[in-house]
């Protein structure tokens, strides 16, 4: 096909070890997945897992920095364990749900909290505050088989800790939250799945240094400019 414009580059992320790199389709994020999180933005319960999403083009690969966004004064990281697929399907038995992963990487859901409580309040979409130009950045895709990681998760900001959990503290495992999304959709190659962020969310101001890792899966880290 002839295209009237000229085509937008594909997204892509680097894999550890393999020269291709892993072609971005679609950015799902899941909410409220630890249980201290829960509390300390509100809440206490298990109830099913739900989604919000971030274009494909928020992705910041490793290596970059991350431009402070306009209509904001309240920015926020929320450090998350990324899961990338390699297949898909619909209703997805979770049984089934992990042989859908290609592998694993890090990932920081940047959010203008600011603009996140007032669409809250006034009960509007949340597109704003979580899906602007380089909400989130990722580390190199670490190929993976078997269960999913399990160990410490942790964000530092100028060298401080301010994020520091297991990811076996998630309310809603991998399988789980793959099983859940193919619900609501076709789940396919490509797509990336944020699976929640524990307790300990603040803010980042120009010229911050943040760090994250997650135990056996890597590390990133970007600046703030």
């Amino acid at each position: 096909m002839q295209s009237v414009i000229e085509a937008p580059a594909q997204v892509s992320v680097p894999v550890e070890g393999e020269a291709g790199r892993f072609p971005v389709r679609r950015v799902l994020c899941v909410g409220r997945n630890y249980a201290a999180h829960r509390r300390e933005m509100g809440g206490d319960d298990r109830d099913p897992p739900f989604f919000f999403s971030k274009p494909a083009d928020a992705i910041v690969p490793p290596g970059n920095d991350v431009a402070y966004p306009p209509a904001t004064a309240n920015l926020h990281h929320e450090i998350e364990l990324v899961v990338a697929l390699k297949a898909g399907g619909a209703d997805v038995p979770a049984e089934k749900a992990l042989d859908l992963v290609y592998g694993y990487a890090v990932g920081v859901d940047i959010t203008r909290r600011d603009l996140q409580n007032k669409a809250k309040g006034k009960g509007q979409p949340w597109e704003a505050s979580k899906g602007f130009d380089q909400s989130a950045p990722i580390s190199a895709i670490r190929p993976w088989t078997g269960a999913p990681p399990q160990g410490r998760i942790w964000l530092s900001v100028e060298g401080q800790v301010k994020q520091d959990a297991l990811v076996a503290d998630m309310i809603w495992n991998v399988a789980e939250i793959i099983a859940e999304a193919s619900k609501l959709w076709r789940v396919a190659p490509g797509d990336l799945i944020f699976t929640g962020t524990p307790e300990g969310v603040g803010p980042m101001v120009r010229g911050d240094l943040v760090k994250g890792g997650v135990e056996g899966v890597g590390e990133l880290s970007f600046r703030i400019v």
